[in-house]
């Protein structure tokens, strides 16, 4: 895995033999050597507060850049090269960004700490500078393993698949695009069809290795990087084709006689380039966001096809920055989710970026069993996880997606397993693509609910990964029936006796279930509660039955309760008050009265 600063890589690369008639698959060397990446950038960005204005568009409220006149930019860098001048560094303007900060370049690389400590000093000396951040560099998040075609366990495997078969039967995706930002993409046989126009946001030549800057062409001529080249004890590495992969996962052609099969096989994919040699700086990536989304970037034309779903499959270490996350409330407030990986550290995801930003959906990795990969990241910023593999024990334990063979410069289509919460980040954006297919009215909001209160339950351990592991059917089953979106009936589903293996549900919802004496007492419902929000729950029994209604919290207190004779009515209500969504669990408990139905209301 590749990771910003202090966070190390570990490539798992294996030799294999071509396994396919369709398309050979590439030798790599191996490297299991940790990489420990510099934590310094040669960036900048500084946002003036008369530099950007907020505009009111149709879907809300977006930052659009204003030029400022040039004398003042001028005064502005003369200033900031004062102050840089201790630290033996000169400063140029490099361009403004489609939040309306400005990029500047340094002319050497100088560490995170001195940047901010300069940052402080540019605050203090100009009132008219609303904030500075190092322009951080971010990296794929995979762990690769090149092997043989084999069977996709993540999409149907019973214990650690996400149910996708049973998902097509209602959706497909077809109408939504879905943004991978990343390397960019090779051409495929398996994706022909499937890419809409992208772009290519690396700004600097030394990143993008195509011997320009910003363009219309999202193709990834490679990322392969030689020995020492990206940092002091750099190993080297091949090209990863990262985007590519991802993109496999989530829109890989199906029913096609070739390759593998994508997650929304109808939707379209938007390769937005913002990763390339040696990473990508937070400044490009906050762009390709902005771009992605619909929003304006000042010298990039608009985007014809604004994508409902982000994937970033990337990250690095620290804090969320102003620069990212004013970026990803852009995309939000344009109607799109934002996807991101919890990164491949094994460590708590509050301490990665993007994966720590407010209004993403965080996702974690598990193995083809359904626990915790045990490079995945934890911790309460995760909303829940999905395969990421484990090809430790076996490559085929891996998620098999769509590559290239060459190992530097692009060679013939190509599959291969990799793993990573790179790998595990598309399956909730394929899923996410078929909710929007299904319910193209659906908020961020909706659709970050519905995947958190339709997660199942982990088959195997998984502490500190969110709601549950991903359900794409339960998930679109979900957003057609409830989460925000007017209702609907559904029918009880057993075993959902204890609060160890709940039926997961969305409000609102009316759920048909029974009960019975000795064989069937317990029914248990999680669901997600959102932040402000009330729950409501009514319980009506068959006639004459007595069956009691409770509300419990994750480590099994009770919160509500109600506990009315036979024949009458139960209900309660209970509000979040929180910051954050919650999860909770609505347990009905027979009583008395024998065998009969319910019916069980619940909304906020």
């Amino acid at each position: 895995m590749l990771r910003l600063n202090k966070l190390s890589l570990a490539l798992a690369l294996g030799l294999v033999s071509a396994g396919m008639a369709q398309a050979g698959v590439s030798s790599v060397d191996i490297d299991k050597a940790p990489r420990q990446l510099a934590d310094q950038t040669d960036r900048l960005i500084v946002k003036y507060k008369d530099g950007s204005t907020v505009v009111q568009g149709r879907l809300g409220a977006a930052v659009q850049a204003k030029a400022v006149a040039s004398d003042a930019l001028g005064a502005r860098t003369e200033r900031l090269q004062q102050l840089a001048a201790p630290l033996g560094a000169r400063m140029a303007l490099v361009r403004q960004m489609g939040t309306g900060a400005h990029v500047y370049k340094l002319d050497r690389s100088l560490t995170v700490q001195e940047l901010q400590a300069l940052g402080e000093r540019i605050q203090a000396a100009d009132a008219n500078v609303e904030y500075v951040e190092p322009d951080r560099k971010m990296y794929p998040m995979f762990t690769p393993n090149d092997t043989s075609y084999g069977s996709q366990w993540d999409l149907f495997d019973t214990t650690g698949g996400i149910r996708a078969p049973a998902a097509w039967d209602q959706a497909t995706g077809t109408g939504v695009v879905v943004a991978v930002i990343d390397t960019g993409y090779r051409p495929h046989a398996d994706l022909s069809g499937q890419i809409v126009a992208g772009y290519d946001m690396i700004t600097s030549t030394t990143v993008s290795v195509d011997g320009n800057g910003r363009d219309s062409d999202a193709s990834d001529p490679g990322d392969w990087n030689s020995a020492g080249e990206c940092y002091s004890g750099d190993p080297g590495s091949n090209s990863s084709w990262h985007g590519t992969h991802v993109a496999g996962t989530i829109a890989a052609k199906t029913n096609n006689a070739l390759g593998v099969a994508g997650i929304a096989f109808n939707a379209q994919v938007q390769p937005v380039r913002v990763l390339g040699k040696c990473g990508g700086y937070t400044s490009d990536i906050a762009d390709g966001i902005t771009w992605a989304s619909g929003g304006s970037v000042s010298g990039v034309p608009a985007n014809a096809t604004p994508a409902k779903v982000l994937n970033l499959s990337l990250g690095g270490s620290g804090s969320c920055g102003t620069t990212t996350q004013t970026a990803i409330n852009g995309a939000r407030s344009r109607g799109a989710s934002v996807i991101v990986a919890a990164g491949n550290s094994n460590t708590n995801a509050a301490n990665s970026n993007p994966a720590n930003c407010s209004g993403v959906v965080t996702v974690a990795a598990t193995d083809r069993y359904g626990a915790r990969a045990y490079y995945s990241n934890y911790g309460s910023v995760v909303a829940l996880a999905a395969p990421g593999g484990d090809v430790r024990s076996s490559a085929s334990n891996g998620i098999l997606s769509t590559l290239n063979a060459g190992t530097t410069t692009p060679g013939a289509d190509n599959y291969a397993y990799y793993q990573g919460t790179s790998m595990a980040t598309p399956h909730v954006a394929g899923v996410a693509a078929l909710m929007y297919s299904a319910k193209p009215t659906a908020t961020p909001d909706e659709i970050t609910a519905a995947l958190k209160s339709s997660a199942r339950a982990f088959p195997g351990t998984c502490n500190q990964c969110g709601a549950g592991l991903l359900d794409a059917n339960a998930a679109v089953t979900a957003i057609k029936g409830g989460g925000g979106g007017g209702g609907g009936a559904i029918a009880e589903v057993e075993p959902n006796n204890s609060s160890s293996a709940p039926q997961a549900i969305s409000a609102p919802v009316t759920v048909n279930g029974s009960m019975a004496p000795g064989s069937d007492t317990n029914d248990y419902y999680r669901i997600v509660l959102p932040a402000g929000k009330t729950l409501s729950a009514t319980l009506t029994p068959a006639s004459a039955k007595d069956f009691d209604l409770y509300l419990l919290n994750s480590s099994g207190s009770t919160l509500r309760s109600s506990e009315a004779g036979a024949g009458a009515v139960d209900s309660f209500t209970y509000t979040n008050s929180g910051s954050s969504s919650i999860t909770v669990y609505v347990r009905v408990l027979y009583y008395s009265g024998g065998s009969g139905t319910y019916s069980l209301a619940l909304g906020w």
